[in-house]
């Protein structure tokens, strides 16, 4: 649900508009806490969605980011409200950055239109960067173990429990393809699609 003109009428929405995003994950929770602060945080215009932070098709985020011009601010009460993991937020507030739209989050008080907010938005990319890092290094040194083991090379019926931590690990993260979690293990998309699926 789309609520306009929260606080106030909207003589022009192209120019320095404060667009609100509010997200709750079921019917039986409320958003009234997220649309009160997003109205004392000056939101023109407010969109407001029901659905799970998990699920990559959110309507009404769509359609946020499609209203939001140049010289906008997104504002969310908190940063999980937008984001459905480290790396997609980052994402998509670097997105925001690319096209001149500000970010803010009411709780974690981060204003991406401040020099200090643009510092605490670099350092949490250069710390979800960091965790990459050291995934691919507990990966490579899984593997290796593995190897130790007497895991055998050539054909690979099912994946080793070392191989399953890992596409799970991976795949928690939201930050990777099934086609690059397959390669980091070694296996094919489809046992990697079929680990995931609860079929291996």
């Amino acid at each position: 649900m789309t609520i306009n003109s929260l606080t106030k009428p909207e003589a022009n929405p192209r120019t320095g508009t404060v667009v609100g995003y509010a997200r709750v994950s079921t019917d039986d929770q409320h958003t009234d806490l997220q649309l009160t602060a997003l109205r004392d945080a000056g939101c023109d215009r407010v969109y407001e969605e029901k659905a799970s932070g998990t699920r990559t098709d959110r309507p009404e985020l769509a359609a946020a980011l499609d209203y939001l011009r140049p010289g906008d601010t997104l504002v969310v009460w908190r940063l999980d409200r937008l984001g459905r993991s480290m790396g997609h937020l980052i994402t998509t507030v670097s997105d925001l950055d690319k096209r001149g739209i500000g970010f803010r989050s009411v709780t974690e008080n981060i204003d991406t239109t401040t020099a200090t907010g643009r510092l605490v938005f670099h350092l949490f990319s250069a710390l979800a960067e960091f965790e990459r890092g050291l995934l691919a290094e507990r990966t490579r040194a899984g593997l290796a173990a593995a190897r130790e083991r007497g895991a055998k090379p050539g054909r690979k019926p099912s994946l080793t429990p070392d191989q399953v931590a890992v596409v799970k690990a991976m795949h928690a993260t939201g930050d990777h393809t099934v086609a690059a979690i397959a390669a980091v293990v070694g296996v094919s998309r489809a046992t990697v699609y079929r680990q995931l699926e609860g079929r291996a």
